[in-house]
């Protein structure tokens, strides 16, 4: 340790910090939807319903150093050939980062961002469903990391590696 109490390294700027930094800024319900076009006599039907679930994730930079993760949820329940009730949720999520290499921007937006936000949505997804009249819903907990890393090896993706521009 030097005389500066620093641990090696010269002093930076004043504010000046290039170490990588992710922060959640804002998280919000940007659409959502429920139908029930089959009320009231699917409630008076036995059978429980088949559930569909979908998921679908974007990212995008909305900002210097502000990118937006939208977390899109589609469940449709159906039974005896009629649609039970259908829900569509697009949750969305602001994150700064800030000295994040480039080539680690997407699999945190895609990976990590949608980890972090799912179970909001989740929570969004059951209330809907129980407001709705039916039992709710509660979606299994999802590996986001590990779906972005298969689906990046399917495409010939390699993250860690220097790539261009994101």
């Amino acid at each position: 340790m030097d005389e500066q109490n620093d641990f090696g390294g010269d002093p930076l700027a004043n504010g000046a910090d290039t170490s990588p930094q992710v922060g959640l800024i804002s998280q919000y319900v940007k659409d959502l939807s429920f139908e029930n076009p089959n009320a009231p006599a699917i409630y008076q039907t036995p059978t429980p319903p088949e559930i569909n679930v979908q998921f679908d994730i974007a990212g995008q930079q909305v900002a210097d150093e502000v990118h937006e993760v939208t977390l899109k949820i589609e469940v449709k329940a159906t039974t005896e050939g009629k649609t039970a009730f259908l829900v569509e949720l697009s949750y969305s999520g602001l994150f700064g980062l800030r000295n994040v290499p480039a080539e680690a921007v997407q699999p945190f937006l895609l990976g990590e961002g949608p980890r972090l936000m799912f179970p909001f949505a989740r929570r969004i997804v059951a209330d809907a469903i129980r407001d709705g009249g039916f039992p709710p819903l509660l979606l299994e907990p999802i590996d986001f990391n590990a779906l972005f890393m298969q689906q990046a090896q399917q495409q010939g993706l390699q993250f860690g590696a220097t790539e261009g521009q994101a």
